[in-house]
């Protein structure tokens, strides 16, 4: 049987980061509300660059929805993050640094336990379906789902099913395997 949860932005709480560079908006994660997750699906606004955490164990997907962009240093190479809504893959294992481009920026984030999980991040025009467990978040204009409407960076999390997401603009959709 389908579960259908919406997540609306305005209900998502900000967590400072321990370095003070930024705040996280978890948008969902499986066990929830713990720090010990398979995976956890965040936005984060970033007002300065500098490390970032290290989560052992960790796959990452990083992608730049607002602003100019940054330039991550994973373990000592440099990459470029500036293209909006191009994710980048890195390991959470990984000594990381960002630099910011050109002031702040927001990032969405895409976490999961390697070995546990894996996750396609794939952002989308049009209808998308969603399968298995997937959420989905509109990034530009409106998304609709069973008559739900979904504003921007309100989501969706389906678990055990499939629909399809109506989208007016762009959204992502993450598939969790």
């Amino acid at each position: 049987m389908t579960t259908l949860q919406v997540l609306r932005a305005a209900d998502r709480v900000a967590s400072p980061w321990k370095n003070g560079g930024g705040v996280t908006r978890e948008v969902a994660s499986s066990p929830s509300g713990t720090g010990d997750f398979d995976w956890r699906i965040s936005l984060a606004d970033v007002a300065s660059g500098g490390p970032f955490s290290v989560f052992e164990g960790i796959d990452r997907v990083i992608t730049v929805v607002q602003g100019e962009g940054m330039a991550l240093t994973v373990d000592g190479v440099e990459t470029v993050v500036a293209e909006r809504f191009r994710p980048f893959h890195f390991s959470g294992d990984a000594r990381t640094d960002c630099r910011l481009l050109g002031g702040p920026l927001v990032d969405f984030n895409v976490m999961t336990r390697r070995g546990a999980v894996s996750a396609d991040v794939q952002f989308v025009r049009g209808n998308a379906a969603l399968s298995g467990t997937a959420l989905a978040i509109v990034f530009e204009g409106t998304a609709t789902l069973d008559g739900t409407r979904l504003g921007p960076l309100d989501a969706v999390l389906v678990t055990d099913g499939s629909v399809v997401l109506d989208v007016e603009g762009l959204a992502v959709v993450v598939t969790l395997h």
